[in-house]
């Protein structure tokens, strides 16, 4: 069974108090078709948490790419300039 990602349930939530810039939280909202400033805040985090997991799946495929000594043929001679 998946893991469901989307909003907390009532008992994985707490409450926290934050300073946060105001302008910058109805600028997500918007972008983010939020309908309050809570779940703008839920999305941006799910955001940067999917964001790390896929820089990370990313540096793992590069390196494995790179030690498996593929050569790269330049076949426009752009890399050389």
């Amino acid at each position: 069974m998946q893991e469901d990602k989307g909003m907390p349930t009532a008992r994985t939530r707490s409450h926290k108090h934050f300073r946060l810039n105001a302008a910058k939280i109805k600028r997500a909202q918007k972008v983010l078709h939020a309908g309050t400033e809570t779940e703008a805040i839920e999305r941006a985090l799910d955001l940067v948490i999917s964001e790390h997991e896929r820089n990370g799946l990313a540096a793992e495929a590069n390196e494995r790419f790179v030690k498996s000594g593929i050569a790269v043929k330049d076949v426009y001679g752009t890399l050389e300039q």
